[in-house]
C-alpha cells in the first residue's frame, strides 16, 4: 500500500524506462535460461564440448546482462562514468615519459656547460721552437 504511492509520484520517462528495464530483464533471464538448458543437456551428450560451450554461454549471459544494464541507464537518462583507470594510467605514463625527458634534457645541458668551463692554457715548454709555426723535428 505505501510503496504503491511511491510509484505513482514517478514521472512518465521513470516509469517507461522502468517497464522497458523489467522487459529487458526478464528477456535475457529467459534468453539465459534456455541457453543455460540448451548447454546442460549438450554437456550431457559431449562431455569435451560442453565445457567450452558451458563458458561461452556464461560470458553471453554475462556480456548480456551488461549491455541489459547500459542500456537501463540510457533509458533513465544517466550517462556512462568516467573510465578512472584508463585516466589514471594515461596521467601515469604522461609523467614517466616528462620524467624521461627532463632527465634526458638535464643531462645534456650539463654536458654541453661542462665542455664550456674547460679553458685551454699555452704552456711554453722548454724544448719547444721559440716560432710555433715551425716544424717539429
Amino acid at each position: 500500500m505505501f510503496g504503491t504511492h511511491l510509484l505513482d509520484r514517478r514521472s512518465k520517462p521513470e516509469r517507461i524506462a522502468d517497464q522497458a528495464w523489467q522487459h529487458l530483464v526478464s528477456a535475457v533471464n529467459s534468453a539465459g535460461d534456455s541457453i543455460r538448458d540448451t548447454a546442460r543437456t549438450a554437456r550431457h551428450s559431449s562431455a569435451g564440448l560442453a565445457g567450452d560451450a558451458g563458458d561461452l554461454v556464461e560470458s553471453a549471459a554475462e556480456e548480456a546482462r551488461h549491455r541489459a544494464s547500459l542500456a537501463f541507464d540510457a533509458l533513465a537518462g544517466r550517462r556512462p562514468a568516467l573510465p578512472w583507470t584508463l585516466l589514471i594510467g594515461a596521467a601515469l605514463v604522461g609523467a614517466a615519459v616528462g620524467w624521461a625527458a627532463g632527465t634526458a634534457a638535464r643531462a645534456a645541458g650539463s654536458r654541453d656547460r661542462a665542455m664550456e668551463d674547460i679553458e685551454f692554457v699555452d704552456v711554453d715548454r722548454p724544448d719547444s721552437p721559440a716560432d710555433p709555426t715551425a716544424p717539429v723535428n
